[in-house]
């Protein structure tokens, strides 16, 4: 393919874009003679924000009801500046639901207490200095205050007889320490000052004893009650750093007044767990090895610990979540290329069956009840995260919530399944976005659209958020592309591991080809593609804009990496960097890292690229952007613009900063995917909402 000028003014346009362009908008003109406006047809970026989704969903042990969190976004420029609200509702088997928590307070970790009659959320409330555990009952009222500690509550865990409770808190900062801050003496101590996480036990009751902490070593991750209630399973970290808290992590079974009866022999990364009825029986999501890139192996350990045993040996996909519908039969959700499936299997690895068979919603939330009725949260191409209902013994679960009913009045744009073959005949899957409208046969412009990780994937489900927002891109005439690329989740341990030692080759390899796939069928002008993503995504998108730069004529790149040997220096996960994905150290071979950096590219750029990212990111530090940013503009080969977020980490959560990234990421792919391209467009952004109804 012939390489892609700058586009500095309307006569260094391609003339096949400029005819392209100019029938674009006479098809445009043509539909707002018709009295049809163009918006209208999709989604707008509005819509988009304002989008509520479902994040959870608990059956009650009864399963006539569920209880879910609903993620409500705060309308940028109206409401206060913050995340998004999360609400606690309830919905019964016949889809009446009712909001029990709501604006006063977010929710969290939303739970059933033992006995059905109340549900538990962890929240700040009026009154609490910290996120305290509350309970509200079934039947309506205020929720009330079962547990609160001198720091905030990060998870809990019911005895089975719903008379103690585990709770998580972090150590309280020391009164010398504190002494000595109010003075000023605010200096941190790098990795070093860590304070651990406790396993706290509170009584309920009318006259509960005072809290006990159990007395175990390192610090703590998550803790769950066995319904023996003799025991707990504990996951500890050995420091409260983000490496041993992603690496790892390691259960240990612990008696109630502190002792470790045992621990579980697990490798590497650590996911979802949950104990048999009868506590026997632990299932936990691992890893096959220390090298594993992602938990997703489903394993059984017994009661006092030992080495698990993998249950899916074969398996070429990850599984997520587990639980149990009695005490031999384990449920799971299993993600298996862009699909997902709900399955169960025995706890000896036999009599494998589904329970919902994959090729319909993208399943991402399971709870079983005692009853046998299974939660399940899931999300589709038509609609966000919802909460469905599968009962005992039906073959297909029901839809109970309707989170976004306006979304039945938007034409959305078809999405399809694509597989092609990378240039060494790997197969690749990934998700296309077709325009919503376009000219005959004419070539679109093409978003390429790359997941972080990259142990992560694309699933054939609703995939439009505020950093890639594919029904609003389709809207106006854009295709949009998800590809699953190899070392992608959803396909197994040996392909998710195909990239070791090899970054920025065959992986980003996969990109270039899937763009040339969608040119070959006649779908995408080859002249007229952008690239974005976030965290790896961003790291592909520099990539595309460095090493590939003849290839994409802009680049949205999202706190990603641009300097290999930075980043092992500046990153909260160093060890899981060289364990899962480099396999060297960088003096072991400068080469391999020098040459994986997107900065030593810089001056091949010919790629107008912006470039976003929180001032407080600890994953990707800021500096890997602003170096992109410095070699970049020292080159002096295409326009280049860094936007940076005070406050935000690796991701924007406040609503005015997504807001401001929307309208970045679109205004520029517009402005040099189908506008006169040339120099940047102004760095102002006009905020105010396009109409009041969104």
């Amino acid at each position: 393919m012939k390489g892609l000028p700058l586009r500095t003014s309307q006569s260094t346009y391609p003339r096949s874009n400029r005819m392209i362009r100019w029938l674009f908008l006479v098809a445009v003109f043509v539909l707002v003679s018709a009295g049809q406006p163009v918006l209208a047809a999709g989604m707008s970026l509005e819509q988009i924000a304002k989008t509520q989704f479902v994040t959870d969903a608990q059956a009650s042990p009864d399963g006539s009801r569920i209880a879910y969190v609903l993620s409500v976004p705060r309308q940028p420029g109206v409401d206060a500046d913050g995340p998004n609200r999360t609400e606690l509702h309830v919905v019964d088997a016949n889809g009446d639901s009712r909001r029990f928590v709501g604006e006063a307070a977010s929710v969290a970790s939303v739970r059933w207490h033992p006995d059905g009659d109340g549900i538990a959320f962890i929240g700040k409330r009026e009154g609490d200095e910290h996120r305290s555990l509350h309970l509200i009952p079934l039947d309506g009222g205020e929720p009330r205050r079962l547990a609160k500690a001198a720091a905030d509550i990060r998870a809990y865990s019911f005895a089975p007889d719903g008379r103690e409770v585990a709770v998580l808190v972090q150590a309280p900062e020391s009164a010398d320490a504190r002494a000595l801050r109010e003075k000023g003496f605010s200096q941190k101590i790098f990795e070093e000052d860590w304070r651990p996480v406790e396993v706290w036990i509170h009584g309920l009751g009318d006259d509960p004893a005072e809290p006990r902490r159990l007395e175990l070593e390192g610090s703590v991750q998550g803790v769950h009650w066995s319904p023996g209630g003799d025991r707990l399973a504990v996951a500890i970290a050995p420091r409260q750093v983000v490496d041993d808290t992603l690496m790892f992590v390691r259960v240990h079974m612990v008696a109630r007044d502190g002792r470790v009866l045992g621990e579980v022999d697990t490798p590497g990364k650590l996911g979802n767990m949950a104990w048999a009825p009868d506590g026997r029986h632990l299932a936990l999501v691992a890893t096959e090895d220390v090298h594993d890139p992602r938990e997703g192996r489903l394993t059984v350990v017994g009661r006092d610990g030992g080495t698990p045993r993998n249950l899916l040996p074969d398996l070429e996909g990850h599984v997520w979540h587990v639980d149990w519908s009695g005490n031999d039969r384990i449920v799971f959700i299993s993600y298996e290329g862009v699909e997902a499936r709900v399955g169960e299997i025995g706890v000896d690895g036999g009599s494998q069956r589904d329970l919902v068979a994959a090729g319909g919603p993208i399943w991402s939330g399971l709870s079983v009840a005692r009853s046998g009725d299974i939660a399940l949260v899931a999300n589709a191409p038509g609609h966000p995260g919802e909460v469905f209902r599968l009962a005992r013994g039906q073959g297909e679960p029901q839809r109970l919530t309707d989170s976004n009913p306006w979304l039945a009045d938007v034409e959305l744009a078809r999405q399809e399944v694509v597989r092609y073959a990378a240039r060494d005949g790997l197969e690749i899957e990934g998700i296309l976005y077709h325009p919503l409208q376009r000219a005959g046969n004419a070539r679109v412009p093409l978003i390429l659209a790359v997941h972080g990780g990259p142990e992560a994937h694309y699933s054939n489900g609703w995939l439009t958020s505020y950093n890639l927002p594919a029904q609003h891109a389709a809207s106006r005439g854009f295709a949009v592309f998800y590809p699953n690329y190899r070392a992608s989740t959803g396909r197994g341990v040996e392909f998710s591991q195909l990239n070791h030692g090899r970054p920025a080759k065959e992986e980003f390899d996969d990109l270039v080809d899937g763009v040339d796939h969608l040119i070959e069928t006649g779908l995408v002008d080859g002249d007229r593609v952008g690239i974005t993503g976030g965290s790896y995504g961003g790291y592909a998108s520099a990539w595309g804009a460095t090493y590939y730069s003849e290839r994409f004529a802009a680049a949205v790149m999202n706190v990603g990496l641009s300097d290999k040997i930075g980043m092992m220096g500046t990153t909260d996960i160093p060890q899981e960097l060289y364990l899962v994905h480099y396999l060297t150290w960088p003096w072991e071979d400068w080469t391999m890292y020098t040459e994986a950096s997107p900065i030593y590219y810089a001056n091949r750029s010919r790629t107008p690229t912006l470039i976003l990212h929180g001032e407080a990111d600890t994953r990707v530090d800021v500096t890997q952007s602003k170096t992109m940013y410095r070699f970049l503009k020292l080159a002096g080969q295409a326009p280049v613009r860094l936007v940076l977020y005070p406050g935000e980490g690796h991701g924007n959560v406040r609503a005015a900063s997504r807001w401001d990234y929307s309208l970045r990421l679109m205004r520029w792919m517009e402005h040099y995917l189908v506008g006169e391209g040339g120099d940047m467009p102004p760095y102002e952004i006009d905020y105010r909402l396009q109409s009041a109804e969104d």
